[in-house]
């Protein structure tokens, strides 16, 4: 049925939800899961000694692969394989990247979240569902 599944993380408890139903298919299908977070835009700040500027997207992408690996770890205890994917990219801009560099057959995603409690309802379902390389599955995770 699906050989790789993509599945958005914003941290939240909705996202842990798309995260574990992602994970339900993946197992249910053999399919390999790849779970994405985007890091959004860097950091930059004025280095006054050096007059250069320094950015701090490397860390932020560093400190969220750690958290997606532990996530990711509890995962494949019960057999799945998982790939881990933090990007400088962010919401729909992160899942079909990722979906489009591993082939993937299904994006999951929840129908909020994804990029923070100031955004709208299915901004990010909506453009990944427009932009998508693949089939997406759009989970109510109210």
């Amino acid at each position: 049925m699906y050989k790789n599944i993509v599945v958005g993380t914003d941290g939240s408890r909705r996202a842990d939800r798309a995260i574990s139903d992602a994970a339900a298919l993946a197992r249910l299908s053999s399919a390999k899961l790849h779970i994405v977070q985007g890091c959004g835009h860097p950091v930059v700040m004025a280095d006054a000694h050096a007059g250069l500027a320094v950015t701090h997207l490397q860390e932020t992408i560093d400190l969220v692969s750690r958290g997606l690996e532990e996530v990711a770890a509890q995962i494949r205890e019960s057999g799945i394989e998982v790939d881990v994917h933090a990007t400088g990219s962010s919401g729909h801009s992160a899942l079909c990247g990722v979906a489009e560099e591993v082939g993937a057959d299904l994006i999951v995603v929840g129908n909020r979240g994804m990029t923070g409690a100031s955004r709208f309802l299915g901004s990010v379902p909506n453009a990944v569902s427009h932009q998508a390389p693949c089939s997406v599955l759009i989970l109510a995770t109210d």
